[in-house]
Parts: structure tokens; C-alpha cells; sequence
């Protein structure tokens, strides 16, 4: 059996293997092993579209002054010859550049690349222009050009650059440490959580002396005493002093703990000081008003939103599992809030429509029943001094003990 090649095979093997070793040495060389001719440049609009017969390696576009123009190199690419201006383009000049070609537009009007993108395909690049004066063109032109990628630059050679850069990676960030748990074993175990802390002072009083971070842990101990005194539950702080935890170390303390249920204790803030009222918030992916909306947007700043890490679960099982345990808790969570608004009422200022859902980050847990309870507005005179007394916070902490123990009784019953 023969198994090298030698020049008596087949033409078309010859000319195969001939490709092969071209296209290799292109591309141990650096050289594009493919280069796409520039087929048709055409300003539309507010757009230039530039179209090319293959794949490019890289596209890039600069501003030039007197004449003002905007110069655009492709590398990996030959000129064409097919180019239509309108607009701010008054016309249009290719040529190479290197290994590449470069694409003039000389305009009519000053005029700046805002953006730019290649197509799935990598055979078409769309400019963004954006018509400007001549002071704001003269600083484009001062600035970096920008550079454009096609989608499947893994496939290309990378390029050599006589420079490096280094940095120190920031040391790992171990896991928050589980809180304390206070009360007897066997109970059911209620995470309390304070919100803010540390350098995130939260909302603050019209005349600033009280700082929603203070409010919340003072109002937090207060409910902490108020259910052990109970003796049905147990209790955890996710903070006890003046620190900052984001979103998910949160609610993650408390999933980590097993916890029955997460409060999570707040003072609102609005524009209008007359407004008034605790409110209590549970999980909905589309907030029920534009209030809910608004206090989504402010506290999911926080932090950014992530998902559930389900191991090696598939994203599809992933999925189902989240949504289906997610519904389950969800409806947990809302006959919670349902019931601490109605044991609120006698004692503490509370809206009528005191239950809402936002998409809040702080009550992602999906197998958690997570309340958001607002006490009332810090930016309202009145509300600002019953939360900050320790009658008022005494109050609040009677609400939630009452809600507390009806709810795991409702629940015991149930089994």
C-alpha cells in the first residue's frame, strides 16, 4: 500500500494539497489566509454599509481634518470599485493600505462614527453616523480611532503587539460568615435582614439626622427581641452592626442557614413628604405600579442580578425547577405579606394597598418566602420621628411577632 503522495496522483489532489500548504503558510506567516474584496460601499441614511465577497480580520475608522473626512481600514480586504455617497458623504475613494484596503469618505458636512458592527457572517460592516459641528469634530478627530471585530475572530491569527500589559488580580473574596441563630433548636428559623449598611447609608430624613441604614438595624433587634420573647421561633441577623453586604449575600446567609422565612426590614423615600405608610413588597417579575417600579430601580442598584446556581443541573431542568419552586414560594411569600399588613394595621401607619410585588433583588430566593417590609417613609416628618422612637419600633416588632406566629401556626395546621 503507498502512502505517501507523490506528484503522479490525481491533478485535483494535486491542487488540493497545494491549497492546503498556501492557506497553512498564510497563516504561520500571519498573513489573512482569505482576503474579501470590498463589494459595495453605500451611505444610507444616517448608516454606511460595507460589504465584502469573504470574511475580514479586523475593520477600523478614524476622522481626518482639512479636508474633513472619515477614513475607514480594512484589514484582511482588497478595494472594490462600487461605492454610492448621499447624505453627509459627498464621496467616496478606496484604495490599499497595507495588507488591506482603506476606504475614504470625504463629506459634505461634518459627520462622526458613533458605532459600528459586522454582520453573523462577517461579510458586511454597518456604520453609525452621527452629523456634528466643527468643534465637536475637531475633538473626534483628536481621539483613538475605533476598531471593529468580526463575530469569528477565534477562527483568525492573533496579532503581535510590541507591548504588554499586567495587573494584580484582587484576592478572593471568601463567603460572608453565617450569622448567630438565636432560640431553641427545632424551631422554625426567621432570617431578619437590615437593610444597607456600611458605606450604603440608604434614604435619609429631610433634615438628614436619620439614616435609613440606623433605622433599619435599631428596628431589626426590636423584632429580633420581639419573636424570641415568643419562644415559637428562632432568629438570625444578617447583620447585627453597621456593615455592608450586597444583594445576594442576603438573602444567600439565609438560604445557606435553611431559613423558613426572610424579612427584609426598609424605610421609603419619596419626593413628597406627605407620603406615608408602611408597605410590605413580595417577588413579581413585572412591579404591580409605578411605585413598585420605582423602589424595584433604586434598591436593585445595589447590587447586579444573578441566577441560581443549581450544580450540574441542566439549564433546561435548571429552568423548570426554579419556576415551579419560585410559583410555590411566591404564593407563600404573598399570604405572608397579606397577613403582617393586616396584624400592622391597629398598631403602625399603613397604606390601604399595603401589599405590592416589585422585581426586587433582595427577594430572589426560590425556595424561601421573602418579604420586603417597608415601616414607613423616613422622608416623612412624622413616620421619620415613630420609627426612630422606641414605642414605634416596639410597634413594629409586635406586627411582625403576631404575623410570625399566625403564619407558622397556619402552616403547622396544615401538615
Amino acid at each position: 500500500m503507498h502512502l505517501g503522495w507523490t506528484p503522479y496522483g490525481p491533478a485535483r489532489h494535486i491542487a488540493r494539497v497545494l491549497f492546503l500548504l498556501a492557506l497553512l503558510s498564510g497563516w504561520l506567516t500571519g498573513v489573512p489566509s482569505w482576503a474579501g474584496v470590498v463589494q459595495e460601499v453605500r451611505v444610507q441614511g444616517d448608516r454606511v454599509v460595507v460589504k465584502f465577497d469573504a470574511p475580514v480580520t479586523e475593520a477600523s475608522a478614524f476622522l481626518l481634518s482639512g479636508p474633513q473626512r472619515i477614513a475607514l481600514d480594512v484589514a484582511g480586504a482588497e478595494p472594490g470599485r462600487v461605492a454610492i455617497a448621499a447624505g453627509p458623504v459627498a464621496k467616496i475613494r478606496q484604495g490599499t493600505q497595507g495588507d488591506g484596503a482603506r476606504v475614504v469618505f470625504d463629506l459634505a458636512r461634518p459627520a462622526i462614527v458613533t458605532e459600528g458592527s459586522f454582520g453573523k457572517d462577517g461579510r458586511t460592516l454597518t456604520l453609525t453616523l452621527k452629523t456634528v459641528d466643527d468643534e465637536r469634530f475637531a475633538r473626534a478627530a483628536a481621539e483613538r480611532r475605533m476598531s471593529f471585530l468580526p463575530p469569528f475572530t477565534w477562527l483568525q491569527p492573533a496579532r503581535r503587539h510590541p507591548y504588554s500589559v499586567s495587573m494584580k488580580l484582587p484576592a478572593r473574596v471568601s463567603r460572608a460568615a453565617l450569622p448567630r441563630i438565636y432560640g431553641d433548636a427545632g424551631r422554625p428559623l426567621v432570617v431578619i435582614d437590615a437593610g444597607h449598611g456600611g458605606h450604603d447609608p440608604g434614604a435619609l430624613s429631610t433634615d438628614g439626622s436619620l439614616r435609613e441604614k440606623e433605622v433599619t438595624l435599631e428596628v431589626a433587634h426590636a423584632i429580633k427581641d420581639a419573636l424570641l420573647a415568643s419562644g415559637r421561633v428562632r432568629v438570625a441577623l444578617t447583620r447585627e452592626d453597621d456593615r455592608f453586604l450586597v444583594l445576594q449575600e442576603r438573602y444567600g446567609l439565609a438560604r445557606r442557614l435553611k431559613a423558613d422565612l426572610f424579612i427584609s426590614v426598609h424605610c421609603d423615600s419619596a419626593g413628597n413628604p406627605d407620603a406615608t405608610g408602611a408597605t410590605v413588597y413580595t417577588l413579581s417579575e413585572v412591579a404591580s405600579d409605578k411605585e413598585a417600579a420605582r423602589l424595584a430601580a433604586r434598591e436593585n442598584k445595589a447590587d447586579i442580578l444573578a441566577g441560581v446556581d443549581l450544580g450540574v443541573a441542566s439549564p433546561d431542568i435548571s429552568s423548570i425547577l426554579i419556576d415551579l419552586t419560585q410559583r410555590e414560594t411566591m404564593n407563600m411569600s404573598a399570604n405572608f405579606a397579606r397577613l403582617l399588613g393586616r396584624e400592622a394595621q391597629p398598631l403602625i401607619p399603613i397604606k390601604a394597598n399595603y401589599h405590592r410585588m416589585a422585581s426586587l433583588m433582595v427577594l430572589k430566593a426560590p425556595d424561601m418566602p421573602s418579604v420586603l417590609f417597608e415601616t414607613g417613609y423616613i422622608s416623612n416628618l412624622a413616620d421619620a420621628a415613630f420609627l426612630a422612637s422606641s414605642e414605634g419600633q416596639r410597634k413594629v416588632a409586635q406586627s411582625v411577632r403576631k404575623a410570625v406566629e399566625i403564619h407558622f401556626a397556619t402552616r403547622m395546621a396544615s401538615r
